[in-house]
């Protein structure tokens, strides 16, 4: 099976974690010929199997589930114990207790793998590192096509040599949680552009690439095409959507003029992860320690919270750099649009590179 066999367009709808991506959306994205994801982040076993029943009951086309590898915790308690009492008046604002940092970082992942294994879906991709090749093989004799993301060539170069049919390459203009396989502290949340990163990928590996970070229109999809890539990842595009499980506060933060920039943080979960710069990401982003899933476990609470009291300035608000063309479409009709501007962008490469042929051959 290949890629392309997925989906009718290659549009692919981003599963983000935290409720956006539902069955509701991921069946309208593929009904309407791209490819639509569940996200099982954060989710029980028995959650995401509900959620596949779901999807099954609304398309009978191809359709993918995004899973969590699980996270080793290499904090020091120290510091998620200082960022616990840094952010006592937050629980003391909204009312509520800080969660617990130690309640866990597998995401329920061998029970997720046991039921995909047993009960296959057309994809499984992989998000915050790369599966034993065992994993991998396990799901190809089943029939499914595995997806890893990553941030490197090294990261592409190592879910290679595990047996992934594709890459996810997710590009730092995307937003949400980067997919890197190892959290580097040092690294300051630096990474690399979406276009740059293709190519080095495509250098560096034979696998088919999934393009992610920042696309919101079909001129951006065709752009990333004719870069190397076999199909494009829109995350931000479909927040927006009214099949988007997303807080409608969230949604509306995606164009409202308050919200201007958006930036990579640690301070809702330990991870660097890209969101509209708000309240808290202002206050405790600078001293927001490495340490996900902990961080993320310490400040759910608070952010339930503040989405229940209507203040988005508490709230994570994950968005690409591309927020502000957020359109408020129907998925499949978003599908059908960015399918026509992906048509008519093509078509206008077309004439243009015809035209310079004419020139040079003029010459």
């Amino acid at each position: 099976m290949a890629l392309t066999d997925l989906c009718r367009y290659p549009i692919v709808q981003a599963p983000m974690a935290g409720g956006a991506s539902g069955p509701a959306l991921a069946a309208a994205v593929s009904e309407a010929g791209g490819l639509g994801f569940l996200a099982a982040g954060y989710k029980t076993a028995d959650g995401m199997y509900q959620e596949i029943k779901q999807v099954r009951g609304l398309t009978g086309q191809p359709f993918g589930v995004n899973l969590f590898m699980p996270q080793e915790p290499h904090t020091d308690p120290a510091a998620i114990e200082v960022y616990r009492h840094q952010l006592a008046g937050e629980a003391s604002w909204y009312e509520t207790p800080l969660g617990d940092a130690d309640s866990g970082g597998d995401d329920n992942y061998e029970a997720k793998l046991a039921i995909l294994r047993e009960d296959p879906v057309p994809v499984v991709s992989f998000t915050f590192g790369c599966p034993e090749r065992a994993v991998l093989d396990a799901f190809a004799k089943v029939g499914t096509y595995t997806i890893v993301t990553v941030t490197t060539p090294q990261e592409a170069q190592a879910a290679q040599w595990a047996g992934a049919d594709a890459v996810c390459v997710q590009g730092v203009e995307a937003g949400g949680h980067q997919g890197t396989h190892r959290d580097d502290p040092e690294a300051g949340g630096a990474g690399i552009g979406l276009l740059t990163l293709i190519g080095l990928v495509r250098e560096a590996v034979q696998l088919p690439i999934v393009a992610s970070g920042g696309l919101m229109r079909g001129a951006q999809i065709a752009a990333v095409l004719a870069a190397g890539a076999d199909a494009a990842q829109l995350g931000t595009a479909f927040l927006v959507c009214p099949e988007s499980g997303a807080n409608v506060l969230h949604k509306q933060a995606l164009t409202n003029p308050l919200f201007v920039r958006t930036e990579l943080t640690r301070a809702f979960s330990g991870r660097p992860a890209r969101g509209l710069v708000n309240r808290f990401m202002r206050e405790h982003g600078p001293y927001a320690p490495a340490g996900y899933p902990q961080v993320h476990q310490l400040t759910a609470a608070v952010r339930k919270a503040a989405a229940a009291a209507g203040d988005p300035q508490g709230m994570a608000l994950w968005a690409g750099q591309g927020h502000r063309l957020a359109r408020e479409l129907p998925a499949g009709r978003l599908v059908e649009v960015l399918a026509d501007e992906l048509d008519a962008a093509a078509a206008e490469l077309t004439v243009t590179l015809q035209n310079l042929r004419n020139m040079r051959s003029a010459s």
